[in-house]
């Protein structure tokens, strides 16, 4: 992961896209300290949709509502 400040960012900033667009990560600092970081868009990820619905699965799996209904959560929500 890569570290710049940000006037130098400003300057390169054409080249940091490059990199970004790679995959990789930058870190953008001010007198030192983070301020930012450049990265792929997450919407980039695809993930197969078997996969997401093995997640769902496999989550509803581990969590219960305990005798709760999801009607009456969503009415308790909007109290």
């Amino acid at each position: 992961m890569e570290s710049i400040g940000a006037y130098e960012a400003k300057t390169h900033l054409s080249r940091l896209l490059q990199l970004v667009a790679q995959g990789e990560k930058v870190i953008i600092t001010k007198h030192g300290v983070p301020v930012a970081m450049l990265q792929p868009p997450d919407s980039a990820r695809q993930v197969p949709a078997k996969e997401v619905i093995a997640e769902i699965r496999a989550f509803r799996n581990k969590h219960s509502l305990k005798g709760l209904s999801l009607k009456e959560m969503i009415e308790e929500g909007g109290r």
